[in-house]
């Protein structure tokens, strides 16, 4: 049995009501249900949220929302490690055994069927994967800005390595996390090398922490949605 977990609390501060905000005209967070749904890969999706409305609209999108989110595991300061635990006790306790899990952000409208695949089957030879893209520019040739603006190169030692002598590094992209119960419920890191890393190019990420970044990721998904490639 492989679970879906969507988290999506309530009291998002720097885009207000931002799990359910009108992305490309619907609610944000309907494109990670649609996707878990579509994929074929999750005996249930579910939201785990502390607000009535946004698990209403989870609901009508065709979500499950088996239990409400307590207060504690629902400010500022949880990360998502404790949701997902949170979540896969609820099934235990229910009698039911969950294999694997997989958390899906809500603000994830560019995530496809194939990168859940991926993932998914990357549990058969490691415990956990994520979605991972790689840097546009080199981050070892990163520049750090004194008080008079003055730019210095933050590892000096690169200054005249070429690119293509350089390893080539990734970042996690904010989308899907793939695990094992036993591995999320023994509190392991999945950035601590244990976890497969599911390439996706990156003209399919963006962060949204902020109203610029939605405004992008809007433009972004309507040229990709128009080329086929969502």
């Amino acid at each position: 049995m492989s679970i879906a977990v969507i988290p999506a609390r309530g009291g998002s501060k720097r885009i207000p009501r931002k799990n359910i905000r009108s992305f490309c005209g619907k609610p944000i967070i309907a494109y990670s249900i649609d996707v878990a749904l579509r994929s074929g890969l999750f005996s249930s999706v579910i939201v785990s949220t502390d607000d009535d409305e946004i698990a209403d609209v989870a609901r009508s999108f065709g979500a499950d929302v088996p239990f409400m989110r307590p207060a504690q595991l629902a400010d500022d300061f949880t990360g998502t490690g404790p949701v997902l635990m949170h979540a896969l006790t609820h099934f235990q306790e229910q009698g039911q055994k969950v294999d694997a899990i997989c958390c899906i952000y809500a603000t994830s409208p560019f995530t496809i069927v194939e990168d859940l695949t991926r993932g998914h089957d990357a549990l058969e030879t490691a415990p956990a994967a994520f979605t991972v893209t790689n840097f546009a520019a080199p981050p070892f040739w990163a520049l750090k800005q004194d008080d008079q603006g003055r730019m210095a190169m933050l590892e000096p030692e690169y200054l005249d390595v070429r690119s293509q002598d350089l390893p080539e590094l990734f970042h996690d992209t904010g989308q899907i996390y793939w695990g094992t119960s036993e591995f999320f419920l023994n509190g392991n890191d999945i950035q601590a090398g244990r976890a497969v890393g599911i390439q996706i190019p990156r003209y399919r990420t963006q962060d949204i922490d902020n109203m610029d970044d939605w405004a992008r990721a809007e433009i972004m998904y309507r040229v990709l949605k128009g080329a086929g490639q969502l």
